[in-house]
């Protein structure tokens, strides 16, 4: 993986590491959104949004080439949940959560944060941990920490700091001789001390053991602001449902069924997981 710190940054700079690293943070800053979104072509202005919507969608669809990624999708979403994007691989929820941290702009429909059209303003608030690893494997904590500094104005590195040493990596040792587990916890410890108003984070437990998601979730409810959104999109439905209060099921691109994690689980006398097998069946 080449070296790449992460998406949504409104400004750059670099550490020292692999190629150089003006083209490090560049390489990643063009994929991933640093800059300002180009030529959004279907795209409609957020007009009218929800009072209370930190995250507004109104008939959103995005399209590639022959495919259909998402259809028609709605929803709004208030500050102070913790929100389970939940289906199977290939449902759309990477496709939503890429268009919500502008990482995609050529789609139809409407879609705000805070307002705001995903674009420059946005990605100042918006943090996001894509399902790719994004961090150059030669770096140690330390230097991670210290691209972050540089690259997001928002960040606090002494936050980022106490989460390593929750998750007790090691500081020293280069990403390329950690473990999977190990790099999750070091990619989400950077991307949760934003002081961003919206997380939105693609399969942060996807291909680590149970012991794994377990700390990291601990890791990540530990630090959430209640003031934030964060949105956890996930296929483990059983080891998350303990951590999200709102739960969004995608299926083919649609919104199968969302509300309040309580509210679902009473009306289908079930919980979330047998809902979602049932459902996908």
């Amino acid at each position: 993986m080449t070296a790449k710190p992460p998406s949504n940054a409104p400004r750059a700079s670099s550490p020292q590491a692999g190629p150089s690293p003006a083209s490090t943070v560049g390489a990643q800053a063009a994929i991933a959104g640093a800059a300002p979104a180009s030529s959004s072509t279907a795209a409609a202005s957020p007009g009218h949004t929800p009072a209370n919507a930190l995250v507004h969608v109104e008939n959103l669809t995005k399209r590639y080439r022959t495919t259909t990624a998402l259809r028609d999708f709605s929803l709004d979403l208030a500050a102070g949940h913790i929100v389970g994007l939940m289906g199977p691989n290939g449902c759309g929820k990477t496709t939503l959560l890429k268009i919500l941290a502008g990482v995609l702009a050529d789609y139809s429909g409407v879609v705000a944060i805070d307002g705001h059209a995903p674009g420059v303003a946005t990605k100042k608030i918006v943090s996001y941990l894509p399902d790719a690893d994004f961090l150059n494997p030669a770096w140690d904590a330390k230097q991670a920490i210290s691209v972050y500094s540089r690259f997001f104005a928002d960040f606090d590195a002494k936050k980022a700091a106490s989460m390593v040493d929750f998750f007790e990596l090691p500081t020293n040792r280069p990403l390329s001789e950690m473990s999977k587990g190990m790099g999750e916890k070091l990619q989400i410890s950077l991307v949760m001390s934003r002081r961003a108003r919206v997380f939105l984070l693609d399969e942060p437990i996807s291909g680590v053991d149970p012991a794994t998601r377990d700390v990291i979730l601990e890791g990540i409810l530990r630090e959430f602001d209640p003031q934030s959104l964060l949105i956890v999109s996930t296929h483990l439905i059983s080891d998350i449902e303990h951590f999200v209060d709102y739960a969004l099921f995608v299926k083919e691109g649609r919104i199968l069924l969302q509300g309040d994690a309580d509210d679902l689980r009473a009306a289908h006398a079930d919980s979330l997981d047998a809902i979602f097998r049932k459902e996908y069946r």
